[in-house]
Order: C-alpha cells, then sequence, then structure tokens
C-alpha cells in the first residue's frame, strides 16, 4: 500500500493535490458554463449536485480503470517476493483508488456547500450505500479490463475508447427519470447507473424520483470482480514468461 501512494502521489505527496483539484476545476468550470447558458435547475435539480454526484462518480470509474491497466507493469518488480501476487497489487491500487476518490469527493462536496450549491444529504445511509457500490463496480470492471488488457495486448488501445463509452452508459450527466418510461429498465441493465443513481437518491432525497436496483449492482459487480479474477488469475504464468 505505502508502495502505491508513492507511485500515485509522488514522495511528497503532492499529487494528491490533483485528485482533488482536478474534479473541483471541473466542477467549477460546468457551472460557470451553465449558469451562462441554462438556468440554475434543469427539470427541477439544481445544476450544483447533479454535476457532483456524476462527474466524481464517472472520475471514480474511470481511475480505476485506467490505472488497473498499468498496474502490473509499475510493479512487477514486487513479484519476486513470494508474499506478493497478482491480486495483492491491482487490489492494493484499487483500494488507493477509492480512498482518493473519496477524499475528492468530501472535499468538493464541502466546497459547493460553503458556495451554496449543494445541500447536506438527505439521507446519509443511502449516499454511503451508494458510494460503495460505486467503488464495488468500479473494482469489478477495472479488474476485467486488465486481465483483458494483459490476454490481449489491443485492448491497452481499446480501453481508452471504452473508458468514453462510459460518459453516456454510466448516466453521469442524466438523471434516469429523464429517460422515456420504456428506455428506464433496459439502461438499468447497465450496472454502472444503478450505482450513481443510489449516491443521488441519498443527496437528494425522495422529492427526487431515481431509479435503481441495488441488488443487481450488488450482484453484477460481485460477477465483474470473480470474473476479472480469473482472467488476472489465468495471465499469472505467462506473465511470469515474459
Amino acid at each position: 500500500m505505502m508502495r502505491e501512494m508513492t507511485t500515485r502521489f509522488g514522495r511528497e505527496g503532492l499529487g494528491f493535490l490533483w485528485v482533488i483539484g482536478e474534479p473541483l476545476m471541473f466542477c467549477f468550470g460546468v457551472l460557470f458554463m451553465w449558469t451562462l447558458i441554462k438556468p440554475e435547475y434543469e427539470h427541477g435539480i439544481r445544476l450544483g449536485p447533479l454535476v457532483m454526484t456524476g462527474y466524481m462518480s464517472l472520475l471514480m470509474y474511470r481511475h480505476m480503470i485506467s490505472f488497473s491497466i498499468g498496474a502490473l507493469n509499475a510493479n512487477i518488480g514486487l513479484l519476486h517476493h513470494r508474499q506478493v501476487g497478482i491480486m495483492h497489487i491491482f487490489f492494493a491500487r484499487n483500494l488507493m483508488e477509492f480512498a482518493g476518490g473519496t477524499v475528492a469527493f468530501v472535499v468538493v462536496y464541502l466546497t459547493l456547500i460553503a458556495m451554496g450549491q449543494v445541500s447536506l444529504p438527505a439521507d446519509w445511509l443511502l449516499l454511503y450505500g451508494g458510494w460503495l457500490m460505486v467503488g464495488w463496480t468500479g473494482v469489478g470492471i477495472a479488474l476485467v479490463f486488465a486481465g483483458l488488457s494483459l490476454r490481449f495486448e489491443v485492448m491497452e488501445r481499446l480501453v481508452p475508447i471504452l473508458t468514453y463509452a462510459m460518459i453516456p452508459l454510466s448516466g453521469a450527466f442524466f438523471m434516469v427519470s429523464w429517460l422515456p418510461a420504456q428506455y428506464r429498465e433496459p439502461f438499468l441493465w447497465v450496472p454502472f447507473p444503478n450505482a450513481i443513481e443510489m449516491v443521488r437518491a441519498g443527496v437528494f432525497g425522495e422529492f427526487v424520483d431515481t431509479y435503481y436496483h441495488a441488488d443487481y449492482a450488488l450482484l453484477s459487480g460481485a460477477v465483474m470482480l470473480f470474473t476479472g479474477m480469473i482472467l488476472l488469475a489465468g495471465a499469472k504464468n505467462r506473465v511470469a514468461i515474459e
């Protein structure tokens, strides 16, 4: 874990400032532009919490995926130690990403509260559960992509494209309730909007319509996690040979 902190944030820890600074700048930039071209409320929902809950969740997904792809190459020397396995490397890196993303979320949230853009969560427990679900499904899809990239070299080039596809598929910048009724359930077959809608339900409360299936997101995350572990375990011998 300490090695991951050094690799991710640098020896002085200054890299951690960017983990917080990037979402802050994006949220402020979007808020500024939208105040110029759009009303303060969209579909009855204030822009600040919509951007915050969506972008911070999307950033968690993208960071977990992108940093898992290069995790093994950055720490391959550790495999010479008998106590360290491939899964230790990936779980340590994803745990670090989740911790950094959580701190960034809290800082962004507190900053927007101070600016009067958001209010305190309506349901703290649901917010915690939703954020944990974002991390759970994020680790799952990250391990799947990491396992595929170890088996197929072309995946390293495809992953950046696939992460861009997550922008619409995650529902980060719109509510599921904005979709036509007949498309809501099919859209929720994708695990990620379920987790993000849980976060939004915790922030907005019962007065804003949210749609999600927590059990489906939990099961989907478990399936992805299990699949990713199988892919990574199968690639261990190949990595050792190379």
